[in-house]
């Protein structure tokens, strides 16, 4: 008998002659197939053979998709869900693939907002286990295949496709969109993607193809001539938006950040100074897809879209205000790159909260993986605030305290055990809960707590708030 208890995970399956809940289920997927979020580098399978054959095993399913293939550093998570979230309000039904998931494995899943149902993991892995045993695919490209198969079987209209890690190589670069765009590059996964931000860009750029049209959010004199270059290998190089012609267009330079000063731009539901280039880029690639593709889109459905993008989609942790008293905000930007708008974004509240409330303090939750760019976050932090150094439960994760050491030896800053007054700057708690439990009982009404460094510090933090 199939069982499910609505947000109780019992949705049961003879599975080998063993009845299994969805949750084991869940478990034999980490169990079996490496986890770049869990184990790191080693999960990491570069090249498409793994991918195609997967995908010929499911009848193609990619091949009856339209899709928006996304790509970058950072930004491309926020990017995808206000381009699903626009069409969605357009009418269309809208498969979303995104990673990693923050609480729930099936966020990475989802038909206009719906996330996957149990059920339909457990059909996957069982109707397929025996291929998955053979293979041995990546977490990712066992979930980028749940996705598709499950996005071709309910028919979507369109579906929204974030890229894993870098793109010329990503499991998901087997898509022909109906455009392809890249948000940023910066500085992350160095051991696979490069060095330098040009080596970086190329990996990126890989997603571009011929006769399809790409946006591009943010350039630098390091990047715009790989992309133009590129570009031009797939004979779409031009500019504007008003022919039918493919093209590639700089969403920094295609007049949106005037829109907004005018106020003519979408008022949008993500907060924080950062995400002004999410939304460009998403605007242009709406407007692509409207002006180039064919695909109707009116004003009003970017203004709903854009306005209530977090409810459409269910997009969690940026820049997400999870408590007034004290004012308690956590936000998934995880590198050098992303962190310095953020923390930007931080000194900015702060200073303004402090106007109001003068005995305001700053109280940082961070934890970061190991894998990151420790020392050059590290260095864009606010110095005066209070931190309670934490670790996520992964195998990447950066000890806690490690990560406070590197702290103290960079600011002379000292250290105190978990039992010291709260004048403390800084202290290592070994886990999240543990930090989220003292601050708590520590920080007062006025003050500003920030929650971040790690998706899964943010992932963790919000299923126990």
């Amino acid at each position: 008998m199939l069982c499910q208890i609505a947000n109780i995970l019992y949705f049961c399956v003879k599975f080998d002659d063993i009845i299994m809940t969805y949750r084991q289920i869940i478990e034999y997927l980490y169990a079996s197939q490496p986890a770049f979020h869990m184990v790191g580098a080693t999960a990491y399978k570069p090249g498409l053979d793994n991918t195609y054959r997967l995908m010929s095993h499911l009848g193609n399913p990619h091949e009856q998709l339209r899709t928006v293939h996304v790509a970058g550093t950072n930004g491309k998570g926020s990017t995808s869900h206000l381009i699903a979230a626009t069409l969605q309000t357009q009418g269309y039904k809208v498969g979303l693939f995104t990673s990693p998931h923050l609480v729930d494995f099936r966020e990475r899943i989802r038909i206009s907002g719906e996330m996957i149902t149990e059920e339909k993991v457990v059909q996957f892995v069982v109707e397929n286990r025996t291929f998955l045993d053979e293979l041995r695919p990546s977490f990712f490209e066992t979930t980028m295949a749940m996705a598709f198969w499950y996005f071709a079987e309910q028919k979507v209209d369109i579906a929204v496709v974030e890229v894993g890690l870098g793109g010329r190589l990503d499991s998901t670069n087997i898509v022909m969109p109906l455009v392809s765009v890249i948000t940023n590059i910066g500085i992350d996964h160095t051991e696979f993607l490069g060095n330098t931000l040009s080596q970086i860009a190329v990996e990126k750029a890989g997603i571009i193809k011929p006769n399809i049209p790409c946006v591009i959010g943010e350039t630098h004199l390091e990047t715009q001539d790989v992309f133009l270059s590129r570009a031009e290998e797939c004979g779409i190089l031009g500019d504007g938006l008003e022919t039918t012609d493919c093209r590639i267009w700089f969403a920094d330079q295609c007049g949106f950040m005037r829109k907004r000063r005018m106020k003519e731009a979408p008022e949008c539901q993500l907060h924080g100074s950062y995400q002004d280039k999410n939304q460009q880029t998403a605007y242009v690639a709406l407007q692509v897809l409207r002006n180039v593709c064919d695909i109707k889109l009116s004003k009003e459905a970017i203004s709903k879209g854009y306005a209530h993008v977090c409810q459409l989609t269910g997009l969690r942790g940026r820049w997400e205000v999870v408590s007034k008293e004290p004012l308690t905000i956590c936000d998934t930007g995880h590198n050098g790159h992303g962190m310095q708008y953020v923390v930007e974004q931080l000194k900015t509240l702060f200073q303004s909260h402090g106007e109001l409330y003068p005995q305001a303090r700053l109280r940082i939750v961070l934890g970061m993986v190991a894998d990151k760019d420790i020392d050059i976050v590290l260095g864009l932090l606010p110095t005066e605030a209070i931190y309670y150094f934490t670790q996520p439960s992964t195998l990447r994760a950066m000890p806690a305290e490690k990560l406070c050491c590197r702290w103290q030896k960079r600011y002379a800053c000292s250290i105190f055990n978990q039992t010291t007054q709260n004048n403390a700057l800084c202290r290592s708690f070994s886990t999240v809960k543990e930090a989220l439990s003292v601050v708590q009982k520590e920080a007062t009404n006025e003050d500003v707590v920030f929650i971040g460094g790690s998706n899964y510090v943010v992932g963790e933090a919000l299923s126990l708030l």
